[in-house]
């Protein structure tokens, strides 16, 4: 079912405390919420005030490396590596780390440590969900990008029990009333299919990113039908079993990273975001390391994830305009342009005189974080890659990351003084 952008304006949904995407990107988008934090800037509504690196127009965001790196990531540096070791100090074997210094992408520096140990994604997962949908609007559309932006923009999604139960609130924008507000996803909130990537990657919604898995499986199926009624998707899913929806799922999913030329046994995402999609589509674990993550954003800033299209929209879906976290909350970081991604998984376990919590597990305490950094924002002076992983138990690993991406930046500073000293 398609609509037009003037009903979609009236209902849409625009953000609160959690965005990426530039915020002069609401007209070509759909993405309402947009034009309502971009109005929180002027004062006219309540909300987030942004860092200067968080507020670069649609334009400003470039792919870095279009023409260059072509043989791929360089042999890691010996030194570099070692300078990022004694970093991580004691807890050094409890992480892994890729570093890429683009800032003369001439030259380039590379350091890895434990660079091929696999872990869980968990929701840095969802990039691989936005490879395969910008991967299956360009197998069906390969000449034709405007009919590739209507699909993005003109296909209404409405929520239905694929979302599941999910702790992760999206943000709405309710422009009769001039406010924002911020809540879980329910059955039948409505947006376009640009506005369910951008919860899926801002405010991390697992429900959003189960409903463009969904939505994955029909375009998939249905091609230029695509979008299609619900009559027709309920009797796609009804016909298939779940083993062959799981499938199509890993055909959709797992196809593009190999097209890609990246390796699905050390990057992939295998199942459902929600407990709902897991139990309608089969689906097999989701794996990552960080130099293969460091391969899909080297991808990305040469164009050559899809197309130079499609990178460059997944890289603004991953630009971040929203309050930092984790990595990304480093006041040393307040000034560049982040492209950022992060997801966490921990558990607990009956410890005498120990008190688990959020980010603190001591049975697992998996966190990860990707971000390309161009600081400062609009005229970087340096521009690195960080891919990172970590299971350091006990310790409030959001706390620690952030720490940590205090660090790599005065270690990149060091690496080019002159360039630094201009920020």
């Amino acid at each position: 079912m398609m609509i037009r952008p003037l009903l979609l304006m009236l209902s849409m949904m625009v953000p609160s405390l959690l965005h990426a995407f530039p915020l002069d990107g609401a007209e070509e988008t759909g993405i309402y919420r947009l034009e309502g934090y971009r109005l929180a800037q002027q004062g006219r509504v309540p909300g987030n005030r942004l860092h200067s690196g968080a507020q670069l127009k649609t334009e400003q965001v470039q792919l870095r490396l279009q023409g260059k790196l072509e043989r791929g990531l360089p042999a890691a540096d010996p030194w570099l590596t070692n300078e990022v070791v004694k970093l991580l100090g004691e807890d050094a074997p409890y992480y892994s780390i890729s570093l890429l210094d683009i800032t003369d992408s001439e030259q380039p520096r590379y350091a890895e440590h434990q660079a091929s140990v696999i872990h869980n994604p968990a929701s840095v997962g969802k990039m691989m969900v936005l490879l395969a949908l910008f991967q299956a609007l360009a197998d069906i559309y390969p000449d034709d990008i405007n009919a590739r932006k209507r699909i993005l923009r003109d296909t209404e999604i409405v929520a239905d029990e694929f979302i599941g139960r999910d702790h992760h609130k999206v943000p709405f924008w309710l422009p009769g009333e001039m406010r924002l507000l911020k809540r879980r996803l329910a059955e039948g909130d409505r947006g376009n299919l640009w506005t369910y990537l951008d919860w899926s990657v801002s405010a991390s919604s697992n429900a959003a990113t189960a409903m463009v898995q969904k939505q994955l499986l029909l375009l998939r199926h249905f091609g230029k039908a695509y979008p299609v009624s619900r009559a027709e998707e309920d009797a796609y899913f009804g016909q298939h079993s779940r083993r062959q929806l799981g499938d199509h799922l890993l055909q959709a999913l797992l196809g593009p990273i190999l097209r890609n030329g990246m390796d699905t046994d050390l990057l992939r995402q295998g199942s459902f975001f929600s407990s709902t999609g897991k139990r309608r589509v089969a689906g097999k674990t989701s794996v990552c390391t960080t130099r293969e993550l460091m391969n899909y954003l080297l991808l990305m800033e040469q164009g050559r994830l899809v197309d130079a299209w499609s990178s460059l929209q997944i890289k603004r879906l991953l630009y971040m305009t929203q309050y930092r976290i984790r990595y990304a909350h480093s006041p040393a970081l307040n000034d560049a342009a982040l492209y950022f991604k992060s997801g966490s998984f921990y558990k607990c376990k009956p410890e005498e005189g120990y008190q688990c919590g959020a980010y603190k597990g001591n049975k697992l305490n998996l966190m990860n974080s990707v971000a390309v950094i161009e600081a400062p924002a609009g005229a970087p002076k340096l521009n690195y890659i960080v891919t990172l992983t970590s299971n350091v138990l006990r310790k409030n690993s959001a706390d620690e990351q952030q720490r940590l991406a205090t660090r790599v930046h005065r270690l990149l500073q060091k690496l080019h003084p002159a360039h630094a000293g201009q920020q």
